[in-house]
């Protein structure tokens, strides 16, 4: 079922309980009553139509709305993306590394191997970090500036030296998959981590070691499937106005 405007907002979290990170991204809090989708967000000053396309590519994955999307503005798209890094750095992470630690201290046998699972879970951090840092210091602010010149009447020859030493298809080609680490490490635990004391605790890792990878699958198919062919269309557009060959 696609999500309109008219469904209540509450339907929305009975329909898939992820949702609830979305809403958060958007600064959207519980306790909205029955207020329609439209209504709760015209009170967070969210666009409907911009959290609707979102929330639906989220829940249903064969919905992707890729050329609707791209009808957005650069700078609403990369601040979605940027409040996702900061929901992944500042809560998902935190919690995962707080799983990893209850099962170090609740090990009395397995202490090597969860050590190892904290070093690997580490290392992951690390990288993901990496990508986020590179996201936010290079590549958002050169689509900011793709946006201003292709709307810009005269396109000034920095931004186009710039084009030349930086293009969104570098991005798409450097654009490391970080979902592969986190395959990995769901092996590890799954294959070859023997059963610890407390097999709860290694269940809810792994439950939310599955909800990080689907929540970055569908970060990195709005990178790859909105912004960067957005982006490398207003870079065509840059060219032919400035009178260069496209």
């Amino acid at each position: 079922m696609v999500i309109t405007k008219d469904i209540k907002m509450a339907d929305v979290i009975h329909m898939n309980h992820f949702s609830l990170s979305i809403l958060e991204r958007f600064g959207i809090e519980l306790g909205f009553g029955d207020k329609s989708v439209d209504e709760t967000c015209k009170i967070y000053n969210v666009d409907t139509d911009f959290f609707l396309e979102i929330i639906n590519a989220f829940i249903h994955t064969e919905y992707f709305p890729k050329k609707q999307l791209q009808n957005f503005p650069v700078k609403l798209i990369t601040d979605y993306l940027q409040k996702t890094h900061n929901y992944y750095m500042q809560i998902k992470v935190p919690e995962i590394e707080s799983l990893i630690e209850e099962m170090v201290l609740s090990c009395s046998t397995q202490k090597e191997n969860i050590n190892l699972l904290k070093r690997f879970f580490s290392e992951y951090k690390e990288e993901l970090k990496n990508h986020i840092q590179r996201e936010e210091k290079v590549v958002f602010p050169y689509t900011q500036l793709i946006e201003n010149a292709f709307y810009s009447d005269k396109i000034d020859k920095q931004t186009l030296r710039q084009m030349d030493e930086y293009s969104i298809d570098i991005f798409e080609k450097e654009h490391d998959n970080i979902e592969e680490k986190l395959y990995d490490l769901k092996n590890i635990i799954i294959k070859y981590l023997p059963q610890p004391n407390n097999k709860t605790l290694c269940n809810k890792l792994l439950h939310e070691l599955f909800g990080l990878e689907k929540d970055i699958n569908d970060h990195s198919r709005i990178e790859d499937k909105v912004l960067v062919p957005k982006i490398l269309e207003m870079e065509k557009g840059i060219r032919k106005k400035a009178g260069l060959k496209v």
